[in-house]
């Protein structure tokens, strides 16, 4: 019988991926920043003031996306299994808009603004995330038993 495993760390000892990921980790941030600058051209309703406010603003919808986003899903599952998963994008307009009233230089006109905006912005970070990495890669280590 063969035993499968999947891991992220097969060809380098997993102690070894910090730089790596934390590299990857920058360049993610600096993709949705990108994409928190190019948004303004396609949602004229959505304003970015500079680079430094594209920063912030893409850190702060991380946190937001990491913490506060998975407790809202959570609380509000009944409301999605309801509207068959469309109230999702209910939350993450509802996230983006409130990221903006935090964040100096980053403004959002209304409700629909921040909807439509949260949709462009993970369309063009999705986009360029998958330009820059390529798709994700799977490594299968298979592990044989010995018999004597």
């Amino acid at each position: 019988m063969k035993n499968f495993r999947l891991s992220a760390c097969a060809p380098l000892p997993c102690a070894m991926l910090g730089v790596p990921m934390a590299r990857n980790l920058l360049i993610v941030w600096l993709i949705n920043a990108l994409a928190l600058l190019a948004l303004p051209y396609l949602v004229p309703s959505v304003q970015v003031d500079s680079i430094y406010t594209a920063l912030v603003a893409a850190l702060l919808l991380g946190f937001v996306n990491t913490l506060i986003r998975p407790l809202l899903v959570l609380l509000t599952l009944p409301a999605t299994v309801l509207t068959l998963g469309l109230f999702i994008f209910v939350i993450n307009g509802l996230l983006f808009w409130f990221v903006a009233s935090f964040v100096k230089g980053f403004s959002v006109q209304g409700f629909w603004s921040a909807f439509f905006g949260a949709i462009v912005y993970a369309l063009i970070s999705w986009a360029a995330s998958a330009l820059v990495f390529g798709p994700p890669r799977i490594v299968v280590v298979r592990h044989e038993e010995h018999r004597p």
